[in-house]
């Protein structure tokens, strides 16, 4: 899979229970919990026996779960976000563009959430309702994990941008509409000239019909309700064109949905919150500033 060549496996991360009310320790992991305690309401397909499970990524997962990292109630903004991992919607790379990020989120007063969704196997609607549910759990919990209902949002990278933008753009009530969407090198749309052909393949399936390929492409279903956005990607990345994120902005802009794009010149594909990445202190600066914002 060319989305996970580059990844190292990390030394293994502790588990131990945390409660959402409380501050987890320092890169403690927290306990995972199962999004349908009584079992995921459809099967995508896929056998349980083939899931893989690394210290930082799982293959072929087959059910969801989600970890909550709250934030420190002395600390804490009311904002809460549910973070999609990408990796081609093959695997959760859920450290890099999971932990490390909630961990920061915590740091700005957030209360994150890593949602770790089921693979699609073709089954485009799988993920997305993982990720609908996920919101509507965010909300029902608000008092217990100290959140306002009216600041939940999503973030996704990679695949799990683009279903962070699907829920965006394909919410079905307030419930699970996010109210502020971030996009980090998105795999957004369908398009011949700029789609990544192995995020929708496993999206859709190999033998999906335009008309459905279509409406997981994000850009092409941007409304008036669609969320606030921050977008953000390099302008070398040659795994998912730059254009996947640039024409979901303009998408924005044509229906007067407030946005603000960041297009760094270098980094490539997969960066997640990796220190390694050359304008982490940029980003991460302008993402905090922006949410600082849109809570005014």
């Amino acid at each position: 899979m060319k989305k996970m060549v580059w990844l190292a496996v990390l030394p293994l991360l502790l588990s131990a229970a945390e409660s959402p009310g409380r501050t987890p320790e320092p890169n403690r992991t927290p306990e995972a919990l199962p999004l349908y305690p009584k079992g995921a309401p459809e099967s995508n397909g896929l056998s349980a026996d083939s899931v893989k499970v690394l210290p930082d990524v799982i293959f072929g997962a087959v059910d969801a779960d989600y970890l909550v990292l709250p934030a420190d109630p002395t600390q804490a903004t009311g904002q809460a976000v549910v973070i999609c991992p990408g990796g081609g919607y093959g695997a959760i790379c859920f450290d890099h563009e999971g932990l490390q990020v909630a961990r920061w989120f915590n740091t700005q007063g957030v209360t994150a959430i890593v949602l770790r969704y089921r693979m699609p196997n073709g089954h485009p609607e799988i993920p997305l309702k993982d990720a609908q549910q996920m919101l509507e759990l965010v909300r029902k919990q608000a008092p217990k994990w100290r959140v306002d209902p009216n600041r939940v949002g999503i973030i996704g990278f990679s695949a799990g941008g683009q279903l962070a933008a699907a829920v965006s753009t394909l919410f079905t009530g307030p419930d699970n509409r996010p109210d502020f969407t971030i996009l980090c090198y998105a795999a957004i749309s369908d398009d011949s000239d700029i789609i990544d052909k192995e995020t929708f393949g496993n999206l859709t399936g190999p033998d999906a019909s335009t008309r459905e390929t279509s409406r997981y492409s994000c850009e092409k279903q941007v409304t008036e309700r669609t969320p606030q956005a921050f977008i953000v990607l390099s302008d070398d990345d040659d795994n998912v064109l730059p254009g996947n994120s640039t024409r979901y902005y303009t998408a924005l802009k044509n229906h007067n949905v407030p946005a603000e794009l960041h297009i760094f010149p270098t980094g490539g594909h997969g960066w997640g919150w990796s220190e390694s990445f050359r304008y982490k202190d940029e980003l991460r600066a302008a993402l905090g500033r922006w949410l600082e914002e849109i809570r005014k």
